[in-house]
């Protein structure tokens, strides 16, 4: 059964103008985690590069929808942030994954999935896009400069641009919005490319010792399991329902997946990664439609990273950050979107207050478990809202 779901998913790639596009859709969030930490914590680029486009791969032919591999953002956040030691930030992905795993294949992440209300799924989305949205325009205001080649305008200008290209559907806005990006990247650092050579970067196997798996599951796995579970696994899920009516992807399915990609890469340098409903959501939102576009994306990250992993960090390092903005904006506002189809009152408020709660602990475990606490009240009738008739302005 697998062998010929993965036989459809191959007949059914697509390599077009809209599936290269979409593959570059999540490029806001995936090249400002990888550059700091292969800068701040000296983590492995050919390794991080070569793994996380090896997972594109096979992520593209096993789902055949454009769901994103991206990198775990508590681990790396604060990894950069708290300069974490190469090891500590692969015994984290360890672990994690480890516990995903365990949830997988004992299919508890199913009985999870299926008494978590759709009400709280909407929150999570609708929290995770706002935090997209207010992360891409702080990029863009973050370069601290009005005009420049790294500035608002420029962020402005491709803003505007992308809305253009998205209701023209003429061209595929991420494509041109990323070239735009390196032209700009090179009026900036013309002489970048100094030095350009290849040099093979083959992965090589890592033991992390005891007070690396205490500190790494300590400083950063606790943080990171809870945003897996729900993000990664159980929102990307019903988002990829939501898009893909006939291909959502399957909770237990997933679980398996983020779990494997790092019991199996971290213990080579990779980066801790997983699925995410931000990335699956933009990809699709810039054209992508069949897991051809991740897996081109695999296939370029591959022999990126194999031949070209340190010089790469260096010129992604100098990326325009307005540019890079634009790009995670419309990933989280085309995230936030999915939240639409909520209608009920007490379903609303739910989600709402989900979203809020997220936005300002930026912690998804706090809103999970603030809105769930809230649709279980609302479902046993511990709370109730009542409607208000329009005509009479009375309850």
């Amino acid at each position: 059964m697998l062998g010929r779901d993965i036989l459809n998913n191959i007949k059914g790639l697509r390599f077009n103008r809209h599936e290269l596009a979409g593959s570059l859709g999540d490029m806001g969030t995936f090249i400002p985690i990888l550059v700091g930490m292969v800068t701040v914590c000296g983590l492995n680029a050919g390794s991080a590069l070569f793994f996380a486009g090896f997972f594109n791969l096979i992520t593209g032919i096993i789902f055949g929808i454009p769901l994103a591999v991206q990198p775990m953002k508590a681990i790396g956040t604060i990894a950069i942030n708290e300069g974490l030691t190469v090891n500590q930030i692969l015994t984290a992905g360890i672990v994690t994954s480890a516990v995903v795993f365990l949830l997988g294949i004992t299919n508890l992440i199913g009985f999870l999935n299926k008494h978590i209300p759709l009400s709280v799924i909407r929150g999570l989305q609708l929290g995770l896009g706002l935090l997209l949205i207010i992360n891409g325009v702080k990029m863009v205001t973050d370069t601290n400069t009005i005009f420049g080649l790294d500035s608002i305008a420029v962020g402005a200008f491709c803003g505007l641009l992308v809305l253009f290209l998205f209701f023209s559907k003429r061209f595929p806005g991420a494509l041109v919005v990323f070239a735009i990006g390196f032209v700009f990247l090179f009026l900036r650092s013309p002489n970048v490319l100094e030095g350009l050579s290849y040099e093979l970067s083959i992965p090589k196997f890592v033991i992390p010792g005891k007070d690396d798996f205490i500190s790494g599951t300590l400083k950063a796995a606790i943080p990171q399991i809870p945003l897996t579970t729900l993000n990664s696994v159980i929102a990307v899920c019903a988002l990829s329902w939501d898009l893909f009516p006939k291909k959502g992807a399957d909770t237990r399915k997933m679980a398996t997946s983020v779990g494997l990609m790092n019991l199996i890469g971290c213990w080579f340098g990779a980066m801790p990664m997983c699925h995410g409903s931000g990335g699956l959501a933009a990809q699709y939102g810039f054209g992508a439609r069949t897991g051809g576009s991740i897996v081109f994306l695999g296939i370029i990250k591959m022999v990126i990273g194999f031949f070209f992993g340190a010089y790469a960090i260096k010129l992604l390092s100098v990326y325009p950050l307005s540019v890079l903005g634009v790009l995670l904006t419309f990933s989280g506002l085309e995230l936030a979107m999915t939240s639409r189809d909520i209608k009920a009152r007490s379903d609303m408020f739910v989600m709402l207050l989900t979203a809020a709660v997220i936005i300002a602990f930026h912690s998804t475990a706090i809103g999970f478990v603030v809105g769930l606490a809230l649709a279980y009240f609302f479902l046993f009738g511990v709370l109730r809202i009542e409607k208000i008739d329009k005509n009479t302005n009375k309850k």
